[in-house]
């Protein structure tokens, strides 16, 4: 399957999801329809509730409450990015402006928070506490990959596990969620939630380090995104971490310098240094290896087409372009 056959399956689904976001985003406060507006119809690929969606119908849930489960995961993941764009004072996503250079990082940062606590208030609605337990932690967790990742920021001295550490909070832990909630919906035994859980997690994880090497090898129009800006805001990725392991000392010295101080004053010289040090094909082939890692955890889900549009979702997520 290629990504337009893998959501064409859960079309109907998505369009309930959709159709739920906008009816549940709605505030009498102008502001907040305007700034939630712009950014849920900004060109996401609501990558997280095709997963959840996916792995529902995948072991066989055929109730409703998955709707919900996925639109609640898509205002979670939208509440980051307002505030992620604020931290990192970002003024593209998804090739559009961001909603803070437009209306302001104050409406961007409650608008986030408004977002943040709809999404709890539908977790309510849904009436399970396991759900709510899931989701709950995975919202704290996420905040303490953000804490995490800053922490990084301007420190070559960051390690490979410090970085996954980031990536697994961060990113990965709304991905784990997504399909490991599928799993609790379907009322599956715990060791069956539990390889759910672990699909969603290396997916996850597979998804942002193609995001570190994309960083260095598309296009602005591809990504969505100025290019170089995670080098700009001296976040070290694990490209930057690898060439400064196990690069010359004039590439090592180079990548620090750049993350340190203005990346993209050095933007050339680090492409270059990643590129003469194989960074960028081993970022991808840990890539590779997590999206095996994902493929494995669906080894005792019943074969369908969902099932194997999760194992080409695996796939893509590694040999995608953008």
């Amino acid at each position: 399957m290629n990504i337009d056959s893998i959501y064409a399956l859960i079309a109907d689904d998505m369009k309930q999801v959709n159709a739920t976001i906008l009816k549940r985003l709605q505030s009498e406060i102008v502001l907040i329809n305007q700034v939630g507006t712009h950014i849920i119809n900004s060109g996401g690929k609501r990558l997280r509730p095709v997963i959840h969606l996916l792995c529902a119908r995948a072991i066989g849930y055929s109730g409703s409450q998955h709707i919900d489960i996925a639109a609640i995961i898509e205002f979670i993941h939208t509440a980051t990015l307002l505030h992620d764009d604020v931290v990192d004072a970002s003024d593209l996503r998804r090739g559009q402006e961001t909603a803070n250079s437009l209306w302001g990082n104050e409406a961007s940062v409650l608008v986030g928070d408004f977002l943040y606590s709809r999404a709890f208030q539908m977790m309510v609605g849904v009436g399970n506490m396991q759900i709510m337990s899931i989701l709950a932690n995975a919202t704290n967790t996420i905040a303490e990959g953000e804490v995490q990742q800053l922490l990084n920021v301007h420190d070559p001295e960051t390690t490979e596990q410090r970085y996954l550490d980031v990536i697994h909070n961060k990113t990965a832990k709304l991905f784990e969620s997504a399909s490991e909630l599928a799993a609790i919906l379907g009322q599956q035994d715990p060791e069956a939630q539990q390889a759910m859980a672990r699909y969603g997690m290396h997916l996850g994880t597979a998804f942002q380090l193609i995001d570190d090497v994309l960083d260095y090898s598309a296009s602005s129009e591809e990504m969505g995104k100025n290019i170089g800006d995670d080098l700009a805001e001296g976040k070290p990725t694990l490209p930057l971490i690898y060439t400064i392991q196990n690069g010359t000392k004039e590439q090592a010295d180079i990548v620090r310098k750049a993350i340190e101080e203005n990346g993209l004053d050095y933007i050339d010289a680090v492409t270059e240094a990643i590129q003469a040090t194989g960074a960028i094909d081993y970022t991808a082939d840990c890539a590779e290896k997590e999206s095996q890692l994902a493929i494995e955890a669906l080894e005792n889900v019943a074969d369908s087409e969902y099932k194997t549009a999760l194992v080409d979702l695996a796939k893509f997520a590694v040999h995608r372009t953008f």
